[in-house]
């Protein structure tokens, strides 16, 4: 390959394993940095790149200057207001927007979003992602475009769900929310190849498209346990948190949050994520259009997946 593909969010876990798969299949990948530093870091898996960020109006439209593709994986995961999640979860997909329809071409752009775009009322980060794709959907028409929902992702160089998978792996296993409770989950190599796949693809209908690891259903609580007792060779024994040990630790967190000025990631809004009963999705949507499979499930994932388990290092 020759054409530039540009990536927004390259240095986070998902970002980089589409530069690096890209970058792998001949693509000349072209990413929106905010710093020098993590420049370097990218440098195995980066052409080139632009200093800024989605505020930036002028490195935005350097990023996707002769690009055939523009890939938005940049976002926030963390805050404590609606107006902190919506400076970059939807102010970033307008200003990049903005900036595609203002060059000489127009390239086609996929958007990272979320599943939880599906619950918006449950979360700022959810009505944020919603938002999102509001706004590609009232202010795209003239662009090729596509926002994916991933459920939970986890893979070599996740950070959110490797302390969890840790913490089974010595035997415990938390359970947050309803027993019952089921959830669809995707391997972050798996989501790099549907976004290989839609780049060769000529064209894609626009739209909101929801993808999974294939499991039909998704997998409950005991389903992960026993996977990670298999895995571990141990047994792992499922706890239920009760709702006050973590309710109150997120209140406090929001409110120091607010007066001293970080982005905290255990929310009150972020547990009524963790507690939805029905996090499954399907791939009949984006299997009509795109000619993608998912490879890889829960357990072969986590069999490649460092760090986490001392059987399979």
């Amino acid at each position: 390959m020759s054409e530039w593909v540009a990536v927004t969010g390259a240095s986070g876990f998902i970002g980089r394993t589409i530069c690096c798969l890209l970058h792998d299949e001949g693509w000349k990948v072209r990413a929106l940095v905010r710093s020098d530093t993590r420049a370097q870091a990218l440098k195995a898996c980066v052409d080139e790149w632009v200093l800024g960020d989605l505020n930036d109006r002028v490195s935005l439209q350097k990023l996707v200057v002769n690009a055939c593709a523009v890939v938005h994986c940049a976002g926030a995961v963390r805050g404590a207001s609606q107006q902190a999640f919506d400076r970059v979860n939807v102010d970033g997909v307008r200003n990049l927007v903005d900036a595609i329809l203002a060059g000489p071409h127009t390239p086609r752009l996929l958007c990272l979003s979320s599943l939880a775009a599906r619950e918006p009322g449950l979360s700022f980060y959810a009505a944020s992602k919603r938002k999102g794709e509001q706004v590609l959907e009232q202010q795209a028409q003239a662009l090729n475009w596509i926002a994916l929902r991933p459920p939970a992702v986890f893979g070599p160089g996740d950070r959110e769900l490797l302390p969890l998978f840790r913490l089974m792996a010595k035997g415990i296993a938390p359970v947050l929310g309803n027993r019952d409770a089921r959830f669809s989950m995707i391997y972050s190599q798996d989501v790099a190849r549907l976004v290989q796949t839609w780049l060769l693809q000529d064209s894609c209908p626009s739209g909101v498209y929801s993808l999974h690891d294939g499991k039909q259903g998704g997998y409950s609580w005991s389903d992960v346990s026993a996977t990670v007792s298999r895995l571990c060779q141990r047994r792992v024994r499922e706890f239920a948190v009760p709702s006050i040990m973590l309710s109150v630790p997120a209140w406090i967190n929001r409110r120091l949050a607010l007066w001293l000025g970080y982005a905290p990631m255990l929310t009150p809004e972020k547990l009524c994520e963790l507690r939805h009963p029905d996090w499954v999705c399907d791939n009949n949507a984006i299997q009509q259009v795109l000619d993608w499979q998912p490879k890889v499930q829960l357990e072969e994932g986590l069999k490649c997946t460092p760090g986490w388990c001392r059987l399979l290092t």
